[in-house]
């Protein structure tokens, strides 16, 4: 193979793609290239059927290379990349989602394609150039695939659109938005928006489907020049004898089923209508077996047709009767009940049902200290808040192992973290560690935003100050691409998303959309449709928020009491050390006497704020007082309550005692010398004081050079009559000048 190079301008950079260079083996491979940053895409099919299955096969990986970024993995034990990341498998999640609608859904022959970055300069993310490395990879591969497909993200600061906004920039947007289609229409979205108005949505959406022609074009020149020609699968090359007598069994089963999808479809509960559909395959498959011109092969395929035929007819329904298989509206919600506060000892819980989808939030809040470290390939540092989706086998009446969390659970996850993450109160107003884990209990349709509902609710049950309820909605669509016609659907069920034209989700607030997450299985979506649904998914926002609300309008003002408490506050960066210790000694002490690691921990950053977490609110005050004492400055004339801990002696002259170190607070003391506890003379400390003791003093002199601090007991009383003009170093004992006394403080 000939190295090729292709490239054009896209905000201001160039794309470059180049074939012929590296992995040559694969059926498609291209390395894409926008500023510093590269990925390699590789499109490879498998040569044979894989039987047995009822779905199409497609495996995408996206492959983070800790090298792409110059970095060695953090663990002292194990270097090698290992699993992939959450943030690897959304990328996954969204390339898979825009390419997978343009193969034959009927193939199965897998298909893998592998995204691997090779270099990231940390301004371009490499999420959208995976996708178009992929479609390109795809499209001049020997694959059966309908694209290509371009992809661009946009964003706006101050009014104006940014095209593929840098990192830096997209800190500095109104919202995040990847646009992912066709030279004609929407395949796929992403968007994370801070209560952005659908209007301004709309023209993102527009701006960039504009862009993303550029980038089909450049596709299609590589396409032109070193593209391979695209082979037939297997199932397209029947021959006249296996297509007469598939059509002979479509004939028997459109006969069967005449009128029983339609009944079928009329049963509302999910359970019962599976039931049925089992109980009429079944009577299909005795009805073929006794016909003798049906074989066993093509009676197989009788299933397969039957489900075809109910989406068909659960089509014409919408399109020509503005039925939906459990008799609502089209633009109806399935009922709705919410409820807060069922587990006693959580931090918060919220229970949100949809018809038969049923999902429980808890939320746990933790200390600064638990927050989650992120160390991969394009992100380091942490994370404060955290959203976890459960989707185990029993939602949906079915055994399935728990293996941990998979693709879906990960994907959901990360959409309700995505809608939520605007209202959620900055760390300086509430600095807990927050993580919300949604249960699916039941499923029919919309899990993920039942969970952004539930999530809500257990927010605002826990006291979290969300600045506003979110609510998530899925919309649907069913449309006839032959004749163009098509009816928008809210709130879509199972069946309904199986058949349907697309997966639509929004959630947002009633000031508008904070994400937005669009999959078809049509060729796409006109920006009509786009801006239909949107203005659908609001008015069905508005109706759930109004459920929420009748339940619990605003976050509790007071937190469980088996939340922890955070006490805070912030001290000379430069008196870090003081509450440390040396290796650790003061703040661990502190730990220990204030219940032990497991009721209270203390985090401290590097800007001088220290935030102490307790279960036990009597320990973290007594944790925060001691740290305050660490670090507050000893001034002269403060008086104090202190403890004796040492008698002091002379040097020279063991039996002499000079004075007494008094614990003023935890870190810090100071001296008496022996001529400051009485206007009379004292020849011993030990017949005033002794080790232990509970002794008043004021401060009288402070030497921060020497780090000493002068205490004296009689300076808290009047000097006795003939002590006029009285200074501590003009003493009727003794009228030597002595110079002031104190003790270093220790660390």
């Amino acid at each position: 193979m000939s190295v090729q190079r292709f490239e054009t301008e896209l905000a201001g950079k160039k794309l470059i793609i180049e074939t012929g260079k590296l992995a040559a083996q694969a059926h498609g491979s291209c390395t894409l290239q926008y500023g510093e940053t590269v990925v390699l895409a590789t499109a490879v099919m498998s040569q044979n059927v894989r039987e047995g299955i009822d779905y199409f096969p497609l495996l995408v990986d996206y492959e983070e290379r800790l090298y792409a970024a110059g970095k060695i993995k953090g663990s002292r034990f194990i270097k090698r990349e290992g699993r992939p990341s959450d943030d690897a498998i959304l990328v996954s999640r969204l390339v898979d989602r825009a390419i997978r609608p343009f193969f034959n859904q009927k193939m199965r022959n897998d298909v893998q394609v592998v995204i691997t970055v090779l270099s990231v300069d940390m301004e371009n993310d490499s999420d959208i150039f995976s996708l178009i490395a992929a479609s390109c990879a795809l499209h001049i591969s020997d694959i059966p695939w309908a694209g290509p497909l371009g992809c661009v993200r946009v964003g706006q600061i101050s009014g104006e659109w940014v095209l593929n906004p840098t990192y830096a920039a997209r800190e500095k947007s109104d919202f995040d938005l990847v646009v992912a289609g066709t030279a004609e229409k929407v395949v796929m979205m992403e968007a994370k928006a801070n209560e952005t108005p659908e209007k301004t949505i709309v023209e993102g959406i527009a701006f960039g489907h504009k862009n993303l022609k550029k980038i089909i074009d450049l596709i299609e020149e590589v396409r032109k020049k070193v593209g391979s020609e695209k082979i037939k699968p297997d199932f397209e090359e029947l021959t006249d004898e296996e297509k007469s007598a598939f059509e002979k069994v479509q004939s028997k089963v459109k006969t069967f089923t005449a009128g029983k999808l339609k009944e079928l479809l009329t049963i509302k509960e999910k359970a019962k209508r599976e039931e049925e559909l089992t109980r009429l395959k079944e009577e299909l498959d005795q009805a073929l077996k006794d016909d003798n011109e049906v074989s066993k092969e093509m009676r197989e395929e009788a299933s397969d047709i039957l489900e075809d035929f109910l989406d068909a007819e659960g089509q014409r329904l919408v399109l020509e009767e503005n039925k939906r298989v459990d008799g609502r509206a089209l633009d109806e919600i399935r009922p709705i009940s919410c409820e807060v506060g069922l587990l006693p000892r959580t931090h918060g819980s919220g229970l949100f049902n949809r018809g038969e989808t049923q999902v429980l939030s808890i939320v746990t809040l933790g200390s600064p200290g638990d927050e989650q470290t992120l160390d991969t390939m394009e992100e380091s540092g942490k994370k404060r808040y955290m959203h976890h989706y459960n989707f185990p086998g029993f939602s949906t009446g079915e055994v399935a192992p728990l293996r941990g969390a998979g693709r879906r659970e990960i994907g959901h996850g990360a959409l309700a973290e995505k809608s939520l993450e605007p209202v959620l109160p900055s760390k300086e107003d509430f600095p807990y560690t927050i993580r919300v884990v949604s249960e699916v209990l039941s499923s029919n349709g919309s899990t993920s935003q039942a969970s952004v509902c539930g999530s809500s609710l257990a927010l605002m049950d826990a006291g979290v100050p969300i600045k506003k309820p979110v609510a998530g909605i899925a919309m649907g669509l069913v449309m006839d691409e032959a004749s163009g016609k098509y009816k928008i659907i809210t709130d879509i069920q199972g069946l309904e998303d199986h058949s349907g034209g697309m997966d639509f989700k929004v959630a947002g607030t009633l000031s508008g959309i904070t994400a937005i997450q669009l999959d078809v299985k049509v060729s796409g979506l006109t920006l009509k449709i786009c801006e239909e649904t949107l203005a659908k998914a609001r008015t069905a926002r508005e109706y759930i928020l109004q459920k929420i609300t009748a339940v619990i309008s605003q976050p509790r003002k007071e937190l469980s009491p088996y939340a922890p408490r955070i006490y805070s506050l912030r001290i000379d960066p430069e008196k870090i050390r003081d509450v440390i210790g040396r290796g650790g000694e003061v703040i661990n002490k502190i730990i220990d006497e204030c219940g032990g690691r497991d009721v209270t921990k203390i985090d401290i950053e590097d800007d001088g704020l220290v935030m102490i977490t307790s279960h036990n609110p009597e320990m973290g005050v007594k944790a925060l007082e001691w740290v305050k004492n660490l670090t507050r400055d000893v001034a002269i004339g403060e008086i104090y309550e202190g403890t004796v801990t040492q008698i002091m002696r002379d040097r020279m002259n063991e039996a002499k005692e000079i004075g007494a170190i008094v614990e003023l607070f935890p870190g810090h003391d100071g001296m008496v010398h022996v001529s400051e506890f009485s206007y009379q003379r004292i020849d011993k400390v030990s017949d005033v004081v002794k080790v232990g003791d509970k002794l008043k003093v004021k401060v009288v002199d402070v030497d921060k050079e020497r780090g000493r601090v002068s205490l004296s007991v009689k300076a808290l009383s009047q000097a006795p009559a003939g002590y006029e003009n009285f200074s501590r170093d003009s003493r009727p004992s003794d009228n030597r000048k002595r110079k002031p006394f104190g003790f270093r403080k220790r660390f």
